[in-house]
């Protein structure tokens, strides 16, 4: 080494090596910043490109050779063979160029090192045949050992300097591989010509032909400028293509920008660009995504591989958010060329509003939108499960659950607080639920409870007295006063499949509602029967009106003192073409339940009026109504389109009904009650005495008449209690100012009773059995309205209906 350093410091012109390493870092700048435009140029273009880079390098090695040839002063005469002068520089330019395309070899890792060390052995090659053309007057000696020295010391470098500044396109790498190959090729020239020794022989005489110093530093000059003119086209190419790349990037940053979805520019794994939408779902900075890699933001491996190995395939995978939350996304990629490279484009598209309403769509098809319990459909298919997955020995209970008089709360308070009442329900029974139970709304006020692995049937039944204890608790709005009627049924010991085990448990409640309400109920085979026989009367009672199978019958009222006819009652009957006639106690309960006493009792009402409207004679028409009649909204209005239509004058209709149906809804009831009075339409309060007999809904209510059920008359000859009763109300009926109609009269020791207490008017059998209108014509249509009792029907001891 020290024979290297006295060679530089004592054997050259240190100005002329200086110029000797500026024209090789100016050549090793252009050579790596033309390789770059060679490696994104196409096939064709690269190729030019990668001639020019090899010219410009070769010439700047070679002219780095031959300026520092000129700062040699061997101090005896000296020249330059021209063959091989010329040979040296096609060497140089040769080896180079083949060094650079071996860099830029397509999917080859290793190619840049390799080609570097081609390029080293270039600049060997033209070193020693540069030192072949050099003529001396004298023997020049090599030392072996400093000329293997810088055959590697110029390789390894060299492979070295391509793989950096090909690494990546900014600045530093380029400088960083301008400066490795700048000492490739110094390091090597100058180790080369420490290898040198050269003893004077005035002997040999240098040739004629030879190159003298001056014409070389001529060639050299000339060289030096075409390197320095590729060394500024370099810079020029760079800033231009630099300019390109930000106007590019700018144009597709506003662009990408514009654009909804995320979008982000990607070199393999690195992210390289994203646009504003890609930042804001992620919450990241665009300062803290670009040159960051795709693990940041898309955690699945599998997710990301797929995604780079499908170009224009969508891919679903959840994105990372600054705060460690996931949105689920989907991705889309495809190629691009980006700032001159080919790159890939990602498209992230945010899938959680469409997650969300998919999650809404199965809630919304498999649970009840009003209670978010369970559907039918759920609930079926949850029985099936459980059915199939049923261990020998075990069993599992159904709980159908039916509201009672549920119907009545969406006629006095309206829908809404009916919606409330069903809330109210789902919240308070799965309050009580078991972890594995499951209530389900099958539809309006039904709603049904699983428990797998019940026990025993005591089980069962604790957890419907549960259920009715977690619904009785009271408050003062409607949804609070709610109550249920439950039928039970187990698997296997009722049923073996869903269907039965549902229809035996719905027979089951049924059982339970007509057994007083608000209890629970097993099922029992005997229960199977008397369901459907209920079911089929509600089908036939439906089309009873339709088939002209009901009919109004006509009892006689009269007044007591004075024996005068002074109206009838009209009364429903039902004569079923197979079953003959069914009694009203059997059918006009199931007609409330049903809904269906709205459009009978309609009907009554039409039938009533329009016969009576007939009569020659102005007698009173009595007609039942029962609550949910009362209670409709429409009521009023229809009654009095049936008066207009009939022509039945108002004063003529009487409607009675029972105290039962008033406190419901005390309110609305005097609001009914008194726009019917405006009508002028008469109000009896029936039944009086077997209800509430509240004295004051008599002061309350606009009554017309009183009532006395026919359970006390028939027993105040027998039983003083009842005879003090019947006395009490018609005391209160005077008192009131308000005429008392004693019901069941039916012998003549009652009437004798009542014409003593001064009752007002009297019905029963003793005036006449319920029958046809034609039956009584002599009271309806005769010039002076009959007393002769001996003409009616003969007496029998019966009830009145």
């Amino acid at each position: 080494m020290l024979k290297v350093y006295n060679c530089i410091a004592t054997a050259h012109d240190l100005k002329l090596v200086g110029l000797a390493a500026l024209i090789c870092v100016m050549a090793s700048f252009a050579a790596i910043n033309l390789l770059h435009h060679a490696r994104k140029s196409s096939s064709h273009m690269r190729g030019v490109w990668l001639a020019v880079s090899a010219i410009s390098t070769g010439f700047g090695i070679w002219a780095t050779h031959f300026v520092a040839m000129l700062a040699f002063t061997p101090g005896v005469p000296s020249g330059y063979n021209i063959i091989l002068t010329i040979l040296s520089l096609v060497a140089a330019i040769l080896l180079t160029a083949a060094g650079l395309a071996v860099s830029l070899t397509p999917n080859w890792r290793h190619g840049p090192g390799v080609g570097g060390a081609i390029v080293a052995g270039g600049i060997a090659a033209m070193h020693y045949t540069g030192m072949a053309a050099f003529e001396i007057a004298g023997i020049i000696l090599w030392d072996p050992v400093l000329v293997v020295a810088s055959i590697v010391l110029g390789a390894v470098i060299g492979a070295v300097a391509l793989p950096v500044g090909l690494h990546g396109k900014e600045e530093k790498w380029k400088i960083g591989g301008a400066v490795l190959l700048t000492l490739a090729i110094c390091s090597h020239h100058f180790t080369a010509m420490g290898a040198v020794s050269i003893m004077p022989d005035p002997t040999i005489e240098v040739s004629q032909s030879a190159l003298r110093a001056g014409w070389l530093a001529v060639g050299v000059a000339i060289a030096s400028f075409a390197i320095i003119g590729l060394a500024l086209a370099g810079v020029v190419l760079d800033i231009r293509d630099h300019r390109r790349s930000e106007l590019e990037v700018d144009r597709m940053r506003d662009l990408a920008d514009a654009s909804v979805e995320g979008l982000l520019v990607c070199d393999g794994e690195v992210i390289v660009s994203v646009n504003s939408s890609f930042a804001l779902l992620t919450g990241f900075s665009t300062a803290n995504l670009v040159g960051a890699r795709l693990k940041r933001c898309f955690p699945d491996q599998v997710a990301r591989t797929k995604l780079l190995s499908r170009s224009n395939q969508t891919v679903e995978t959840d994105l990372r958010h600054l705060d460690g939350s996931m949105t689920p996304v989907e991705l889309i990629l495809r190629p691009i060329v980006f700032a001159g490279r080919p790159h890939h484009v990602v498209a992230v598209r945010d899938l959680k509003a469409r997650k969300d309403a998919e999650q809404h769509i199965y809630f919304l098809a498999h649970h009840d939108a009003l209670t978010s319990l369970p559907n039918r459909s759920h609930f079926n298919a949850r029985i099936d499960q459980e059915i199939a997955a049923l261990p020998p020995g075990n069993s599992l209970a159904v709980l159908c659950l039916d509201l009672d008089r549920f119907k009545e709360v969406n006629d006095l308070f309206g829908h809404t607080a009916g919606d409330k009442v069903l809330q109210t329900v789902a919240s308070r029974v799965t309050a009580v639920l078991g972890e594995r139970q499951m209530m389900a709304r099958l539809g309006g006020d039904e709603f049904a409870v699983l428990i797998p692995d019940v026990a025993n049937p005591d089980a069962a039944s604790r957890l419907a007295e549960t259920i009715l204890e977690a619904l009785s608790t009271s408050g003062d709005t409607p949804e609070t006063h709610v109550s249920t009627s439950i039928g039970i049924a187990l698997c296997p010991d009722d049923a073996t499949d869903r269907q039965s085990l549902l229809t035996h448990a719905d027979t089951a409640l049924y059982r339970a509602k007509s057994e007083g309400r608000n209890t629970y109920r097993f099922f029992e085979a005997r229960m199977g029967a008397e369901v459907r026989e209920r079911r089929i009367l509600e089908h036939d009672l439906r089309l009873a009106i339709a088939r002209d199978e009901l009919r109004l019958v006509y009892q006689p009222q009269q007044h007591i003192q004075s024996r005068k006819t002074i109206g009838f009652e009209a009364l429903l009957r039902w004569k079923h073409p197979t079953r003959g006639e069914i009694s009203p106690t059997a059918f006009i309960p199931i007609a409330e339940e049903t809904g269906a006493i709205l459009e009978i009792g309609d009907w009554v009402l039409k039938t009533a009026c329009r016969e009576a409207a007939t009569w020659t004679q102005p007698l009173m028409i009595a007609v039942n109504v029962s609550a949910a009649q009362l209670y409709n909204a429409s009521f009023v209005r229809e009654l009095h389109q049936i008066l207009l239509e009939t022509g039945l004058p108002p004063h003529r209709l009487e409607i009675e009904i029972t105290e039962t149906a008033l406190v419901r809804d005390f309110t609305r009831a005097l609001t009914m009650l008194r726009q019917i009075k405006t009508l002028g339409v008469r109000i009896a309060m029936d039944d009086f005495g077997t209800g509430y007999s509240s004295l004051s809904n008599l002061r309350a209510f606009p009554f017309d008449k009183i009532k006395v059920d026919g359970s006390f008359v028939k027993s105040v000859n027998s039983n003083s209690q009842a005879a003090t009763i019947v006395r009490a109300v018609l005391g209160l009926g005077r008192g009131l100012g308000l005429p008392v109609l004693a019901e069941g009269v039916e012998t003549d020791a009652e009437l004798q009773f009542l014409q003593d207490e001064l009752c007002d008017e009297m019905q029963g059998y003793l005036l006449g059995r319920p029958a046809a209108i034609g039956s009584f014509r002599n009271f309806t249509h005769a010039d002076v309205v009959l007393n002769a009792i001996d003409d009616l029907p003969p007496l029998r001891p019966a009830q009145s209906a």
